[in-house]
């Protein structure tokens, strides 16, 4: 009886032994899946070119200084890129206006009010825009900004070379085909369009 006795214990012992480092394994298996599938769904593949790239997802807290120069780059290139087509500026102020409120809205009408794009139809004017730097203050929300660029005006006989500086805030909106950042552009104005050189074309 005391063999059967202490061999029971053993027994006993050994299945809990057993039953204890079995739960310890699945427990520890199943928190390195959840780890595993977490840091896979932070992995994004994109197929370009027939070579396999691999992308991370991120919070969008982390890129919001990124995103929103891009957003005013985006914004002041497709609004001050022009060409002597009606249908081009319109293609090219209608994509602008979903990037930014009715202040922008505002300058496209007192601009096409005074005659602006239709001296450059008439007058063969190409004006491209290069943005030399976006200031962003994330510090505070609306994110307040300051943009510098130069505009280069192309004209039959000449090319003008001019300063802007235009500043104004950005807000937090949805993001959509048409406005892919999520941002959007509001109290826009121009501090600054100067100017700078201009020079005879060969």
């Amino acid at each position: 009886m005391k063999n059967i006795d202490t061999a029971f214990r053993h027994v006993r012992g050994f299945t809990m032994l057993v039953v204890g480092g079995s739960l310890i394994m699945s427990c520890f298996a199943l928190y390195k899946s959840f780890s595993l599938v977490s840091q896979m769904q932070e992995k994004v593949y994109i197929l370009a070119n027939g070579k396999a790239l691999e992308a991370y997802a991120s919070d969008r807290k982390d890129n919001i200084p990124v995103e929103a120069r891009d957003h005013v780059v985006t914004f002041h290139k497709l609004f001050f890129t022009l060409d002597p087509d009606d249908k081009v500026i319109k293609t090219n102020v209608t994509k602008a206006l979903y990037l930014a409120d009715d202040s922008a809205k505002r300058i496209y009408d007192d601009l096409k009010e005074n005659g602006y794009y239709s001296g450059i139809i008439s007058g063969n004017i190409s004006q491209t825009i290069q943005v030399d730097s976006v200031a962003v203050d994330i510090n505070k929300y609306p994110y307040h900004f300051r943009c510098y660029a130069t505009q280069n005006i192309v004209r039959t006989t000449s090319v003008a070379h001019r300063s802007l500086i235009t500043e104004g805030n950005l807000r937090n909106v949805s993001r959509s085909d048409n406005n892919p950042h999520g941002f959007l552009v509001e109290r826009w104005n121009t501090i600054e369009n100067r100017d700078l050189s201009t020079e005879n074309r060969k």
